[in-house]
């Protein structure tokens, strides 16, 4: 399993898979989720943008989470930073 992130605006929901190649961000895969709307547009950019300033710190609660088995908190955006 990839390491990835979950972005959802009201009914619409997205998996963004984040490709590393030695320990660098190369590039970040768009996975539609079944039985849920896709993002916009313009939603998906923000995303991303989104995705690339914060990847380090989805890197490390993914790894924590899923590879260490710890308890991680979710953090919530509600608006555009």
């Amino acid at each position: 399993m990839p390491i990835h992130v979950h972005v959802s605006k009201a009914e619409s929901e997205m998996k963004f898979d984040l490709v590393y190649e030695g320990g660098k961000l190369l590039r970040i895969d768009i996975k539609k989720i079944s039985g849920k709307e896709t993002l916009s547009k313009n939603d998906i950019n923000d995303a991303i943008e989104l995705i690339k300033t914060h990847h380090e710190d989805i890197c490390r609660k993914w790894t924590d989470f899923f590879v260490m088995g710890k308890q991680i908190s979710v953090e919530k955006i509600s608006k555009k930073i």
